[in-house]
Parts: C-alpha cells; sequence; structure tokens
C-alpha cells in the first residue's frame, strides 16, 4: 500500500508540478478577477483578462488531463492550486479597489452637522436627509466614493460618532451628481 502512494506521489516530476501549481492559481486568480470585473461593468477589462485566462486553461488542462492516469497528484495539485487561486483573486480585487460605493450613514442628529463638515472639508461630496429614527430624530447621509480607501470615511464617521449605522454598498451606475474621486468632487 505505501509503495503505492509513493508511486502516485512520485509519478510526476516536481518541476511539472510546480509548473501545474503556479500557472493554476494565476488562470483562477485571473478568472476570479475578471468576473467581479465584468459584474462591476468593467467589460473590456474583463475581456482582456479572458484572453489570459482562457491561454493559461487550456496549456494547464492539457497537461493535467493528458497525465492523469499515470499521475493521478496533478489533480490534486491541479484542484489546490484551483482553491488558492480564488482566494487569491478576490485578495487582489480587494487591493485594487475598483469601482464606487455609497455608504449611507445614519448619525442622531446632533452629530450630523460637525460629521458633515469634517467628511466636506476632506473633499467628500455628502447628501443628507432627515429621518426618524426608533428613539429619536436622525440624519441620513449618503457618501458616493471610490472602493478604493472608502475605509478613510468610515473611520472619520466612527471617529466622531462610534455609535453610527453604516451601509457600504457596491453602485454599477452612477449618472449625474457630485461625486468624490480621490479627493476632487467631479461633476
Amino acid at each position: 500500500m505505501a509503495e503505492y502512494i509513493l508511486k502516485i506521489l512520485t509519478a510526476a516530476s516536481p518541476l511539472e508540478l510546480f509548473i501545474i501549481f503556479i500557472f493554476k492559481i494565476v488562470e483562477v486568480a485571473i478568472c476570479t478577477l475578471r468576473t467581479i470585473l465584468i459584474n462591476k461593468g468593467y467589460r473590456k477589462e474583463g475581456t482582456l483578462l479572458s484572453f489570459v485566462e482562457i491561454l493559461l486553461w487550456v496549456f494547464i488542462a492539457s497537461r493535467v488531463i493528458m497525465g492523469m492516469v499515470e499521475a493521478p497528484i496533478k489533480g490534486v495539485v491541479y484542484s489546490i492550486a484551483f482553491s488558492i487561486g480564488v482566494y487569491l483573486g478576490s485578495v487582489i480585487e480587494g487591493y485594487i479597489g475598483m469601482g464606487r460605493v455609497l455608504i449611507q450613514t445614519i448619525i442622531s442628529k446632533d452629530k450630523a452637522e460637525p460629521l458633515v463638515n469634517a467628511l466636506r472639508q476632506k473633499g467628500y461630496a455628502v447628501t443628507t436627509m432627515d429621518a426618524q429614527g426608533r428613539d429619536s430624530e436622525k440624519t441620513v447621509l449618503m457618501i458616493f466614493a471610490n472602493r478604493k480607501g472608502n475605509e478613510e470615511i468610515t473611520k472619520e464617521i466612527h471617529k466622531l460618532d462610534n455609535s453610527a449605522m453604516i451601509i457600504t454598498n457596491d453602485v454599477s451606475a452612477l449618472k449625474g451628481g457630485t461625486v468624490a474621486v480621490g479627493g476632487k468632487l467631479i461633476k
């Protein structure tokens, strides 16, 4: 039994397994990134990534499929790399942070004005609405911003009101109005 397991584990060269492993991670990371970008409306970028993705897939999959009977370890390495690639692709997309977000904040009415002034001084476009909460009057702030760096806005909100409710949503389409892009207001 041990001899059989050793044969399976050594049926392919370590270099070939390493190449399958690395390129499969890259291919799946690209696939994950492509899917996210297309869902966010970045069709051109997604289309370019799809070319690289399928090119890698054809060569990697054929290497694995052609030698699967002799070296089933290739399938195991391929599967592990697939999982790592999905994770890595989502991390890369989070780091790139393409797109826009709508940050909605519900805060007590008395804390709204200082917060709105602080956010506007930092270059963010803020829209306010009066609202009624369960126990008191509230103000709803709506802030459209780039996804990358939106944590700065939520930190600023929490610095001035740590009990504020903050809801962040990805925005797939935005037309008109004023939006802060890199701290500059764009109309």
